[in-house]
């Protein structure tokens, strides 16, 4: 089978991402005639049929949305192949003894909680040490595929997720062929109106990030815990209702970071359900200079 070339790849990239061969070809600066005749010579290399075309535009089949995102997937080691190759060829940085600063775009995926707690202080230190590095940082919520989706799709080359449970295998759970490190655990706390008198007797508010959770299994088994009345997008906004006095809330210790005297945080024991949160990457990338740099920052501050 004849292999595809990277402007293929940056053909297939394009219509998925604008949804037609028009639009591609504007985004690449060719002509649509070339895109059209660059996918269906595509589609002959690999076998499959990788774009449906309607009226709408063209939309990926599942074989084209496992093509477009190897094609990020590659088309992202080409870029950092310069960077990576001119920081290996001097390693102590000319005989200083430190390591050669690295440069570049360095994409990153994080849960809100994270990125607001995590990634700062990593992304601090990380800048001084190389502060050619340009940190892409983006928030994706922790439902369906989450943050480690969009490694596995090419759109970013790190993700702090959400690993599971304790004891749970590494990749458990994961896009196939994606590498992970646990980075902390966080407990699940009770966290109710400060004063209350019986904050288990209060109605429940969740926030939909925890539904894909492993929690839910101790949830069940606790007969004290009732069905949600209020569920919401956004683990602040359970936060500060919770401050109100409309109810009470089970979070992770890292959402409960912000919270204010207007609340109270209680422990759930030693039975109590704990969050593994960790870092997600390709295995092509896990051996870069620039993700090893970051990971090497997220494990520190975890020391």
């Amino acid at each position: 089978m004849a292999e595809l070339v990277p402007q293929e790849l940056r053909v297939l990239v394009a219509v998925a991402e604008t949804g037609g061969f028009s639009a591609a070809a504007v985004r690449l600066g060719i002509t649509q005639s070339a895109v059209s005749h660059s996918v269906r010579g595509s589609e002959a290399k690999v076998g499959a049929v990788l774009f449906t075309r309607g009226r709408a535009g063209a939309s990926p089949t599942p074989a084209g949305e496992r093509a477009v995102a190897l094609g990020r997937r590659i088309l992202r080691l080409y870029e950092v192949l310069g960077a990576e190759a001119r920081a290996a060829g001097r390693p102590d940085g000319g005989g200083s003894g430190r390591p050669e600063p690295l440069g570049g775009v360095l994409r990153v995926a994080a849960f809100r909680s994270a990125a607001l707690h995590l990634l700062p202080p990593a992304l601090e230190r990380l800048a001084a040490l190389h502060p050619g590095i340009r940190p892409e940082v983006r928030v994706v919520r922790e439902l369906g595929a989450g943050t480690a989706g969009e490694v596995a799709a090419g759109r970013a080359d790190l993700a702090v997720a959400t690993l599971g449970a304790p004891g749970d295998v590494p990749s458990e759970g994961l896009p196939p062929g994606l590498l992970s490190g646990e980075l902390t655990r966080e407990a699940y706390c009770l966290v109710h109106p400060a004063g209350h008198p019986d904050p288990k007797g209060l109605p429940l508010l969740d926030w939909d990030e925890n539904c894909g959770s492993y929690t839910r299994d101790w949830w069940r088994a606790q007969d004290w815990i009732p069905r949600a009345t209020v569920k919401a997008e956004d683990d602040a906004m359970v936060l500060t209702m919770v401050g109100r006095g409309l109810g009470m809330a089970i979070l992770p210790e890292l959402s409960l970071r912000e919270a204010t005297d207007a609340v109270e945080i209680a422990g759930l024991g030693p039975e109590g359900p704990v969050r593994r949160v960790g870092y997600v990457t390709t295995p092509e990338l896990a051996a870069s200079l620039a993700v090893r740099a970051l990971i090497r920052e997220l494990r520190a501050e975890r020391g």
